[in-house]
């Protein structure tokens, strides 16, 4: 199995193109201006779906300040369209996240416990926030569906980053 790498904070983002809901593709690294990456779990999660449910009723506010969304998991097609349609989500939704973006990314990547659960690997939570350099400000990657950064938080932290010129943390060496 090939090692997953850390994403640095305050490099600039890698490339991730992914295809979404309803358009054709999207690459948060391409983007400019805030940009918020939500890397959820899938279709089988009732916790992503609380989480987005949340996202959903900020957007709002995450647009006042300057804050593209977008959220992506390793689902086929066929289950984002149908989480997308059934919870109503008015941000960009992408699937299809193979094992080597996972990687790239640095996030925690677990088999499905049944065929119930899903039928493929999948990434657990990780969330970026990317500056308007398309450097990685703010990064927070988990290894289970318990442990997510508050919305409300970053949104929080967003806004002090942008008001004080604050600086990206946790670069030292």
């Amino acid at each position: 199995m090939t090692a997953s790498t850390k994403i640095v904070a305050g490099s600039s983002f890698p490339s991730l193109p992914v295809a979404t809901v309803g358009a054709d593709t999207a690459d948060v690294s391409a983007g400019t201006g805030w940009r918020l990456l939500v890397v959820y779990r899938g279709k089988h999660c009732p916790l992503c779906k609380k989480y987005f449910k949340t996202l959903n009723g900020m957007l709002g506010e995450l647009d006042a300040a300057g804050v593209s969304v977008l959220a992506v998991s390793a689902d086929p097609k066929e289950k984002a369209e149908a989480d997308v349609a059934s919870e109503g989500w008015q941000f960009p939704v992408g699937y299809g996240l193979s094992l080597d973006q996972m990687r790239r990314l640095g996030l925690y990547i677990s088999e499905p416990r049944s065929p119930q659960e899903t039928d493929r690997p999948f990434a657990e939570p990780g969330l970026f926030v990317i500056n308007p350099d398309g450097n990685v400000q703010i990064v927070d990657v988990s290894n289970a569906p318990f442990s997510r950064p508050d919305l409300a938080a970053i949104l929080s932290g967003i806004k002090l980053i942008q008001e004080r010129s604050y600086p990206v943390r946790g670069t030292m060496a």
